[in-house]
């Protein structure tokens, strides 16, 4: 499975062009596409219009969703964060650190616009899509 980072998917609803907009666009419908519940709340935050608001969630309900909650998680998160930090790497947002572990933990691929998971590539074998 792909989960799809909210770089983007605000890329996407903006309309900007990025080599991951171009390929979320092609493989929309066509590969095995989801999000977590914090990437959910994190786009549905930045939508200011009602009717876009509406519209993004359509979109999104469609694709298979992860409840990411829980303690495992929560742990797993905080030693990578460790782990990256005694190397000499912050992670800027928790966010991401727990979305990273997630996809690692999980076996999933990720489809991002955001460097702070260059290092969990780099350092912990997050599987990335590279358009």
């Amino acid at each position: 499975m792909i989960i799809v980072d909210t770089s983007v998917w605000i890329d996407y609803v903006r309309d900007i062009e990025t080599p991951q907009t171009a390929w979320l666009e092609t493989e929309l419908g066509r590969k095995r596409l989801a999000i977590t519940d914090l990437i959910l709340c994190e786009i549905l935050q930045g939508v200011r219009d009602d009717k876009q608001n509406r519209e993004t969630r359509a979109t999104l309900f469609q694709l298979k969703i992860f409840n990411t909650g829980g303690t495992e998680l929560a742990l797993a998160a905080a030693d990578n964060y460790r782990k990256l930090q005694k190397q000499g790497i912050t992670i800027h947002k928790t966010i991401d650190c727990l979305i990273a572990t997630f996809c690692i933990l999980n076996g999933h691929s990720l489809l991002h616009n955001n460097r702070d998971f260059n290092a969990f590539e780099d350092k912990l074998r997050l599987q990335v899509i590279h358009p």
